[in-house]
């Protein structure tokens, strides 16, 4: 799976949507937002304002990624 930061980065590119906008809308500064496209993991309060700023549920994409781990453990 990608990292989660590029997950973010890729919705926000298909939503046409501007790294200024995205910041705005997390009252973060832009230089924050390019950092947080780089990392592999985030706290789950900034994903849950991310999910909601960007309409999608990232908490179910990880979710779906833990499910198939799981089945390929088994």
């Amino acid at each position: 799976m990608e990292p989660i930061g590029q997950l973010i980065k890729d919705e926000l590119t298909a939503q046409e949507r501007s790294v200024a906008w995205f910041a705005r809308k997390l009252c973060l500064d832009r230089s924050n937002v390019y950092r947080l496209f780089q990392k592999n993991s985030i706290d789950t309060s900034l994903l849950m304002r991310i999910s909601l700023v960007l309409n999608k549920d990232f908490f179910s994409l990880l979710s779906d990624q833990v499910r198939m781990r799981r089945d390929l453990q088994q």
